[in-house]
């Protein structure tokens, strides 16, 4: 059982690992589909992300949430409201990429958890620890200094933070796994995508179908239906490892996916970072190290509080003697007594 554990927990880590990494990767994909433009691109990834989600329900014959989540208005209501939200997401993050921003979306994904936690304060009046308030006064410093450093505000970079933080937010209201929400927020904007699309191609401005001696021909239109099922591979290994890793642990895997993205953004696609913009981005992972220090600190402090105990439910209870054994006819009111709660 302990090596079968072992074995699920490693299974868990390295399909975090490869979740987490693929999406880290998306920069050196969404090139590959010019010259179609970012809002082509989108209208193709939603289409073709729920004819992939759909097949991957069919092979699991995963279909039994979905009459249930229809009778509940509010759910549905909050899960095109995701679907809104991370349809802008992904139109930023494609158009960032291709028009050279690489570098800036990677830096939405490092502020992300700090504007988690800030809606956490304004939305849900969480209270937060002395640490998470420094992480918190860091970002803000931070984005003033990549404000100077950009000579604007890093829009692209708060618009992909802010809408991935609301997504979160509902997304954890609606509560759906990653390939069912995928597959209700795809439903949600299939109508609207594959209108745009058919509008694309009436005016001669849609690439998929098309062919462009010297451009672009039918590997391109292959490309474009890719995008749908490289939308949800990683979700599906993200749903493996969420059920075999510690969420901690899960939270730490996250920032593979921007600091790949700032590799590629810096290696790669060679971006502009001058001294300003380190010191912005050195000032965002200062607050995430804060932030990663302070979940790890408050982590090891709940196992002292509850391994006691744990040690104290799971100790056999001493087996009375001969002697006791007249004592062991106890009233049934006595008997009955319930347990003092364990608090953690």
């Amino acid at each position: 059982m302990p090596e079968t554990s072992q074995q699920e927990a490693a299974r868990g880590f390295w399909s975090g690992v490869a979740a987490y990494g693929m999406w880290g990767l998306f920069p050196l994909f969404w090139p590959l589909l010019e010259p179609a433009a970012a809002d082509d691109i989108l209208a193709n990834r939603m289409v073709w992300s729920l004819v992939a989600v759909a097949l991957m329900l069919l092979v699991q014959r995963h279909w039994g949430w979905i009459r249930p989540l229809l009778r509940q208005p509010r759910r549905l209501a909050m899960s095109g409201a995701a679907a809104a939200v991370i349809s802008v997401n992904w139109g930023v993050y494609i158009w960032g990429v291709n028009a050279g921003h690489v570098v800036e979306t990677s830096l939405g994904y490092f502020i992300n958890p700090l504007v988690t936690i800030a809606f956490g304060v304004l939305l849900l009046h969480e209270r937060l620890r002395s640490a998470q308030w420094a992480a918190v006064g860091i970002g803000a410093l931070a984005v003033a200094v990549l404000t100077i450093g950009y000579g604007r505000l890093p829009w692209i970079a708060l618009t992909l933070a802010l809408s991935f933080a609301t997504y979160g937010l509902l997304k954890k209201k609606v509560g759906l796994s990653g390939l069912e929400s995928l597959a209700m927020e795809s439903a949600f904007m299939f109508p609207f995508a594959l209108g745009y699309l058919i509008y694309l191609a009436v005016r001669g401005q849609g690439t998929f179908g098309h062919t462009v001696a010297g451009s672009y021909g039918l590997g391109h239109s292959g490309l474009l239906m890719l995008s749908g099922v490289i939308t949800a591979i990683p979700l599906l290994c993200f749903g493996a490892a969420a059920v075999r890793v510690p969420l901690t642990m899960l939270g730490l895997l996250q920032y593979l996916a921007p600091v790949f993205q700032f590799l590629i953004g810096i290696a790669v696609f060679h971006e502009s970072m001058p001294p300003a913009r380190w010191a912005g981005f050195a000032l965002v992972w200062a607050a995430l190290a804060v932030l990663t220090w302070d979940a790890l600190r408050r982590l090891r402090a709940d196992r002292v509080l509850t391994e006691p105990a744990l040690r104290a439910r799971t100790q056999p209870e001493p087996q009375p003697g001969p002697a006791a054994r007249p004592q062991a006819q106890a009233p049934a009111d006595a008997a009955a007594e319930p347990a003092a709660p364990v608090t953690t």
